[in-house]
């Protein structure tokens, strides 16, 4: 049994080091989409997945950029995943040509609600968890099950006290 709390093994990720993990996710994407190796558009997963997309669609020069929202967590609890906004399904269709970005596939079922509407696209997170691995193609670094991200925007900078002594 595991007592921890998702805070207690915790990955914190810094803007830096995000956009350096989404330019590596870019890197891997370059040249496989089906257009001779171009790709028609880039959906964000919201709102994770809107930082990477737009770093991705810079770095392959992608200008179709659109979003699905898809709700499933409430702070840290994860519920059943609903879309809350679609994408312009004309500019979308069945997601040939499309790819998908996400900052992170937990236990999969976020992608599968949204590969369900765009069963052709290539979906791809910049972070994995094992749970979740299969329903995405491309992902750069794989945490554990267990893992709770800390992404930039859920972060503050704040005065932390010494382990040891005085200021």
């Amino acid at each position: 049994m595991n007592d921890r709390l998702p805070h207690e093994k915790g990955f914190h990720v810094s803007w830096d080091q995000l956009h350096r993990d989404a330019r590596a996710l870019a890197w891997r994407l370059q040249g496989r989409g089906p257009d001779d190796g171009a790709w028609r558009a880039v959906v964000a997963i919201t709102r994770g997945g809107m930082a990477p997309a737009m770093i991705v669609s810079r770095e392959l020069n992608i200008r179709h950029v659109d979003t699905i929202s898809v709700k499933s967590y409430d702070h840290q609890s994860q519920s059943e995943p609903r879309i809350i906004k679609s994408p312009d399904m004309e500019l979308v269709g069945d997601g040939e040509g499309v790819l998908i970005v996400d900052d992170l596939v937990d236990t999969g079922r976020t992608l599968e609600l949204v590969r369900a509407h765009m069963p052709k696209a290539h979906v791809a997170t910049v972070y994995a968890k094992p749970q979740g691995r299969a329903q995405v193609d491309t992902y750069v670094t794989e945490v554990s099950q267990d893992t709770w991200i800390f992404f930039p925007w859920d972060m503050a900078l704040q005065y932390v006290k010494p382990y040891r002594g005085t200021d």
